[in-house]
């Protein structure tokens, strides 16, 4: 079987192609120098040119708070363009099998904890990520008008916040769990007495090792057609995948402290955003199919910073787009 993964170069799509790789698939893939998935034309060819089974389309311009408010034109434009080239193209190459990664940014800002998949579309959005989050939901929607249409089986699953190995330490642009981990690592090295973290602290997240992320998404594009559609509705597709707890930031930044070893002081800048205050995803539709994490989150930081001091100079150099 040859799957087309999307984004192998980033955390979730390397993930997910060392596990196909794992499982005697041929995947194949394409650098962002080889394949603009924004161009349209380049992704036909593309898919004309290459005997593809299924598609994996974890390719997308991410980012954390900042990023997102610096640069909200940027991440609507190209996660649309990326997600509707691919889908569209994918459709006309006669590919019936794909797999959309969302984002749990597509739930309202105001919204019941933990988060139901029915809870999309029901309020407005965090304001700090809104172009991405509605750029996301699209992606869904596409996957869900090309199944009402043309009969394909185009499936979506929203992770929860990720981390692991791979992940992206930009010392701007990065998500949370990286941005703690080099922020008390380069702490420790210099000396410091103490660490400034955006935010009051109290916000909840729940965070899932992308080994397990790799694992459901797999497990949800194996699922037969008939039970997956048993588990979900036309216009209600798409799966929540998540650890099934939370943790303050406070709590998350006091453990990757005492992982890294940094014993001086934490100080949250309540000045800062907090974005949304609590994101816990109701993963109970993919738990009943069957699926659960194995990864611990002690276990998962320490891995994730053994990686990141072995591939420091590398991963600084991570782009956002990636």
């Amino acid at each position: 079987m040859r799957v087309y993964v999307a984004g192998h170069r980033g955390m979730v799509g390397g993930a997910i192609s060392r596990k196909l790789t794992e499982r005697g698939a041929e995947v194949v893939t394409r650098t962002h120098a080889e394949l603009d998935l924004t161009d349209q034309q380049a992704v036909r060819d593309f898919f004309v040119a290459e005997q593809i089974d299924a598609v994996v389309l974890a390719a997308a311009k991410v980012g954390g708070i900042h990023a997102n408010n610096t640069y909200p034109a940027d991440f609507i434009y190209e996660n649309l363009m990326i997600e509707c080239n691919v889908i569209h193209q994918a459709f006309k190459a006669g590919i019936r099998k794909l797999l959309f990664l969302g984002s749990s940014c597509i739930y309202p800002r105001e919204v019941a904890q933990p988060m139901r998949e029915d809870a999309l579309l029901t309020g407005i959005l965090e304001p700090t990520n809104e172009p991405y989050a509605v750029a996301k939901i699209a992606g869904i929607k596409l996957c869900e008008s090309y199944n009402r249409q043309y009969g394909t089986d185009y499936r979506s699953v929203m992770p929860t916040n990720l981390y692991g190995p791979g992940d992206n330490f930009h010392p701007e642009n990065s998500h949370v769990m990286p941005a703690l981990i080099r922020r008390f690592h380069e702490a420790v090295q210099d000396g410091l007495d103490h660490v400034a973290i955006w935010g009051s602290g109290t916000p909840h997240r729940e965070f899932l090792h992308v080994d397990d992320m790799a694992e459901a998404s797999l497990f949800v594009l194996d699922l037969p057609l008939e039970r997956y559609q048993a588990n979900t509705q036309p216009m209600l597709s798409h799966i929540n995948v998540g650890y099934g707890e939370d943790v303050t930031i406070r709590e998350l930044a006091q453990l990757v402290a005492k992982v890294i070893g940094f014993t001086g002081e934490i100080v949250f800048d309540a000045s800062k955003p907090d974005g949304t205050m609590r994101k816990l995803m109701d993963s109970s539709r993919l738990t009943a199919m069957g699926w659960k994490p194995t990864v611990n989150l002690a276990d998962g930081i320490e891995e994730t910073y053994q990686w990141f001091k072995t591939n420091m100079a590398s991963s600084q150099a991570v782009s956002a787009s990636h």
